[in-house]
């Protein structure tokens, strides 16, 4: 039995076989094995650089000099006391602990991973506390969490493939400090590759949403190598559909029909609300299009006389039955914006405990940590139905004309 071993008996034996009690004294034995064997490696480390082991005479210029002052590094089982042994010369340098190394790359870690679940950095600091017994303040994890600021040209700028089946294009507003706190548009593209993985293309921040933010957009995404999309799927803004056949004139469009459905909702009397919903809704569930379309007829024909209005901007609404020009396994997949809004809820719920972001940077900070968790999920993982279809978006029998967008 070695001394490890007999360490954890005689602690388990002290505490009565109270498991939890063990648990905590556990993290502790390891905490003091840990600092224990890390002094060991430093002094051998010397012995090495020198070139002869400790309490032998020798005639070498350099030798030991005793210490440096200690230094407490965090780790994941607790802070370690560190006693750095120098040489006379001031030549050696730990290779296991750097000069001014004050945290592990496991605590960092976890820091970088509780900001990416959303945590305030107070949160943050109390938290580490709670695991590791080590105290980090709010700068600190501020600092920690910069290097992700890397990561933010790295993301806005890298290649993309050069095909999408479907991109997903949606603004979700969110608290931003500028010289007062207003809510402010993060513009989000959300790509459906021709293998049926997907990503979060790009992003961008600003007052409102606009055609112009998102012209800037998809002109950019078009920069960093996407040349052909079969669908672009958006919730309606107006003056949509010109600035992507701007961009992407053989991209076909399709309107979010549940934002459609929320506005013919919208603007009728309460009593109506739950009639109309539902006789809209057996429009975009018919089976094909030319079903659709007549119950679509239908519908006017019942409705047109109380709403005329409404029936009317209905008529004007186009690129409402796209989804029916595509494969039958992904339909639901592509007559709303339902993917991309559900993560953009997601996204605000991660965001609620901070409740405002300092600065921009701040801001997309948060947002790339979030895109990049979001993008490592679903590499490899194919989006319902699509597996089914991937010859289908830019071979000859697709109904997306397969040419490069000029």
């Amino acid at each position: 039995m070695n001394h490890f071993t007999t360490l954890l008996i005689r602690n388990l034996l002290n505490n009565e076989h109270n498991l939890p009690e063990f648990e905590s004294v556990l993290s502790e034995v390891f905490r003091q094995q840990l600092e224990e064997a890390v002094n060991d490696v430093l002094n051998y480390e010397l012995e090495q650089f020198l070139g002869y082991e400790r309490y032998r005479h020798t005639d070498k210029t350099d030798s030991r000099n005793g210490f440096k002052p200690d230094r407490t590094i965090d780790t994941k089982y607790g802070p370690i006391t560190i006693k750095m042994p120098r040489d006379r010369l001031g030549l050696f340098a730990s290779s296991l602990i750097p000069a001014y190394v004050r945290r592990t790359e496991g605590t960092e870690r976890s820091v970088i991973d509780l900001f990416d679940l959303g945590l305030t950095n107070s949160e943050i600091t109390e938290a580490v506390d709670r695991m590791f017994g080590a105290k980090v303040s709010k700068g600190t994890v501020s600092n920690i969490t910069n290097r992700i600021i890397s990561n933010i040209d790295s993301f806005k700028n890298r290649t993309l493939a050069s095909e999408y089946a479907v991109i997903y294009i949606d603004a979700t507003m969110m608290p931003l400090r500028r010289d007062t706190v207003q809510k402010e548009a993060v513009h989000i593209a959300l790509g459906i590759r021709t293998d049926g993985t997907k990503e979060i293309l790009d992003y961008s921040i600003a007052p409102n949403e606009s055609k112009t933010n998102w012209k800037n957009m998809i002109e950019t995404i078009r920069e960093r190598g996407v040349e052909r999309v079969a669908l672009f799927c958006t919730d309606g803004l107006n003056g949509m559909e010109e600035v992507i056949n701007s961009v992407y004139p053989s991209a076909k469009i399709q309107r979010c029909l549940l934002h459609v459905q929320r506005n013919i909702s919208s603007k009728c009397r309460v009593s109506d609300r739950a009639e109309i919903t539902e006789d809209f809704k057996s429009v975009y569930t018919s089976a094909d299009k030319t079903t659709a379309l007549s119950e679509l007829e239908k519908f006017y024909g019942k409705w047109n006389r109380k709403y005329p209005k409404i029936m009317q901007s209905l008529r004007n609404n186009s690129n409402m039955f796209t989804f029916y020009d595509f494969p039958r396994e992904i339909r639901r997949s592509i007559y709303t914006t339902n993917m991309i809004e559900s993560y953009n809820k997601q996204l605000k719920r991660h965001f609620k405990s901070k409740e405002q972001f300092p600065t921009e940077q701040s801001e997309e900070k948060y947002l790339v940590s979030q895109f990049e968790r979001y993008n490592e999920k679903f590499l490899n993982r194919i989006h319902k139905g699509f597996g089914k279809v991937t010859d289908f978006w830019f071979s000859d029998s697709c109904t997306c004309v397969a040419v490069t967008e000029g």
